[in-house]
């Protein structure tokens, strides 16, 4: 095994394979070559494929900057999520499984609690769900508009999608606080 190989210089190599191939490219073979060592060696430091793509959702997940209000800590997840392929898909199937990704929605609850919210952890999970999903369907968009089977330009799909988001956060964010 090449020395210096690490947890988070796995992690590194993992994101740097999803952001340009996408997550059905992120295999254990495809990242051990990439690494320069062999599959098994990866065993290591990471339980199973699902092991190294929580520890990938959890770090897209921990690149939302905190905010100073709910719609804002909302907009910061999202930008997260779409910052690299296949983010939401990833970081949704990890908190699915249970094995990562849970910080979109501790994320989302330290902006609720902050503005009072009477049920903050239910609101995190309600908010990290349309959240998750909003940016799921931005992605498939924005894969799609490459391949020319969705109208508009890959780069402008997620801000045609700006204003619908924050309306569906202000109307979660509405119903949460009555």
């Amino acid at each position: 095994m090449r020395a210096g190989i690490d947890l988070e210089g796995i992690v590194d190599r993992a994101i740097a394979l999803l952001d340009r191939f996408g997550l059905a490219s992120v295999t254990m073979r495809a990242l051990a070559d990439d690494l320069g060592i062999r599959p098994s060696a990866l065993y290591w430091h990471v339980a199973d494929k699902q092991t190294l793509l929580a520890a990938v959702a959890d770090r897209i997940v921990a690149g939302a900057s905190p905010a100073d209000d709910v719609a804002g800590a909302a907009r910061e997840l999202r930008g997260a999520l779409l910052a690299h392929r296949d983010g939401a898909e990833v970081v949704l199937s990890s908190a699915a499984l249970g094995l990562g990704g849970s910080g979109a929605a501790e994320h989302l609850r330290r902006a609720l609690e902050e503005q009072g919210a009477p049920d903050a952890a239910t609101g995190a999970n309600v908010l990290a769900q349309f959240v998750l999903g909003h940016a799921s369907l931005v992605q498939q968009r924005i894969q799609a508009a490459e391949l020319g089977a969705y109208e508009g330009a890959p780069d402008a799909v997620a801000r045609d999608f700006d204003a619908e988001f924050d309306a569906g956060i202000a109307a979660l964010v509405r119903g949460l606080a009555s």
